[in-house]
């Protein structure tokens, strides 16, 4: 398969459940801001609604990277907004406070490479798009394994560190670390 990462971010558009309400959502809605964009594999599952709470839980620590979250799964807008009606400790993710997307017809997840095409859902992808509308970081784990956010938002950091400094950040790097020019000398004033 053939990475995003670098390029241009798939357009895509389509019908979002929020709260209670719908609306239209594109990739173009997000043009300045960072987007967080992940899919997930079906609403009304087990590990799915631990990662939306958790998500929605941080969701001020994403707004302070003038970073915006999208959830897309392929259920419909009408799926997607029972299960927000749904109280957390009956399993639901009522509180979730962004835009889920509906990707029925499977375009959205075909196209950024995550349908699981045997089981005709999408795997965890993750998607980081800066504000140019690039891919900057991906992941994409299997259906029984969550993602962790707090590592969402280390790389969040990373990306928005070197876009601004030009710097690289080596492993392990936190927001406030020590980064390195990406040259020997670099290296070597690093390690030394």
């Amino acid at each position: 398969m053939e990475t995003l990462v670098g390029k241009k971010a798939p357009y895509f558009e389509g019908e979002a459940a929020i709260g209670q309400d719908f609306k239209k959502v594109n990739l173009n809605d997000y043009k300045g801001k960072y987007l967080c964009l992940f899919f997930y594999p079906l609403d009304f599952t087990f590990v799915c609604p631990t990662e939306l709470h958790a998500f929605s839980e941080r969701m001020e620590d994403f707004k302070s990277r003038n970073c915006e979250v999208l959830a897309a799964s392929i259920d419909s807008k009408f799926s997607h907004a029972a299960w927000l009606r749904t109280p957390k400790n009956q399993g639901g993710i009522e509180g979730v406070n962004y835009p889920i997307l509906a990707d029925i017809h499977k375009t959205v997840s075909r196209s950024y490479g995550t349908l699981f095409e045997d089981a005709g859902v999408a795997f965890r992808g993750l998607f980081l798009i800066d504000p140019n509308q690039v891919v900057r970081h991906v992941t994409i784990n299997d259906l029984p394994l969550g993602r962790n956010v707090e590592e969402v938002l280390r790389v969040l950091d990373a990306v928005q560190y070197h876009a601004e400094h030009g710097e690289v950040c080596p492993a392990n790097w936190k927001k406030g670390n020590k980064a390195l020019t990406a040259s020997n000398q670099g290296l070597k004033d690093f390690f030394s």
